[in-house]
């Protein structure tokens, strides 16, 4: 059983986004860079948090269970703010990267645009976000022992596998929404990306009341995909062509010989 669960929770939490990896960068391999250096952003974000947050626990009072508490609320803040300044010195890189991956390239066009590179990057701050959330439950999970025997709630990693999920989509939809956000000078636009990140990690805290977490989240998700597909270009009509397999253009470039 052990084995079954942590197999399903691994699926669950970082199938989505392994797909979009095989089948939309690893062909790529300016892409898996920029995904690569995407991911060390996120880690480098999160050692300085961790580094701010040791330091405060050693020089607070241990034994104030509320001093602890707000501490660790301080620290998901920080991180949060952290990892969304990081997002925002990848995209100045990135930036100056295009522009000098255009003065070398022979053509007019740059090789990899700002939407991809917002797309891509977006997917390694998930997939690095993702893999610190979950590895040490998936690690759990293997047993030995049985949650939820004590009476606790027995949901606990299907339920943590489904907030990895929408963690890593979520910072793939933050990325093409700040992008196009700085691209275009709306401040208003990078304030809702830290602020909707700010809610999403503090609804953790109602945990182990998972459905005061998990429902909200994917509200939130769902709204942020919406955002993100009209950022990268995409419309109502274009949906509907998609899904009803009528976009000559795309079912062409499914066509073509590779």
């Amino acid at each position: 059983m052990t084995v079954a669960v942590f197999f399903g929770s691994t699926f669950i939490a970082f199938g989505p986004a392994i797909s979009l990896f095989l089948f939309t960068i690893a062909r790529d391999p300016l892409r898996v860079i920029f995904l690569i250096a995407g991911a060390f952003f996120w880690l480098v974000s999160l050692l300085l948090s961790s580094l701010v947050w040791f330091i405060t626990v050693q020089v607070s009072n241990k034994n104030s269970a509320t001093q602890q508490r707000g501490l660790l609320i301080f620290g998901v803040v920080l991180s949060v703010l952290l990892q969304e300044t990081f997002r925002y010195g990848y995209y100045r890189l990135l930036k100056k990267a295009n522009e000098g991956l255009l003065a070398l390239s022979q053509e007019d066009t740059m090789p990899i645009s700002m939407r991809q590179l917002a797309y891509v990057s977006g997917l390694g701050f998930g997939f690095m976000s993702g893999a610190f959330s979950v590895v040490n439950i998936l690690s759990d999970s293997l047993g030995p022992g049985t949650v939820g025997i004590h009476g606790d709630p027995q949901h606990y990693f299907i339920s943590s596998a489904f907030m990895t999920l929408a963690i890593i989509l979520l910072h793939m939809f933050w990325g093409v929404v700040f992008f196009e956000a700085c691209e275009r000078q709306r401040w208003w636009a990078l304030g809702a990306v830290v602020i909707s990140h700010l809610i999403v990690s503090c609804l953790t805290f109602v945990n182990p009341h998972y459905q005061g977490s998990l429902i909200p989240t994917y509200i939130i998700l769902s709204i942020m995909a919406a955002w993100a597909y009209l950022c990268a270009g995409g419309s109502l009509r274009n949906l509907k062509l998609c899904l009803t397999c009528k976009d000559k253009d795309f079912l062409l470039a499914n066509h073509r010989p590779r």
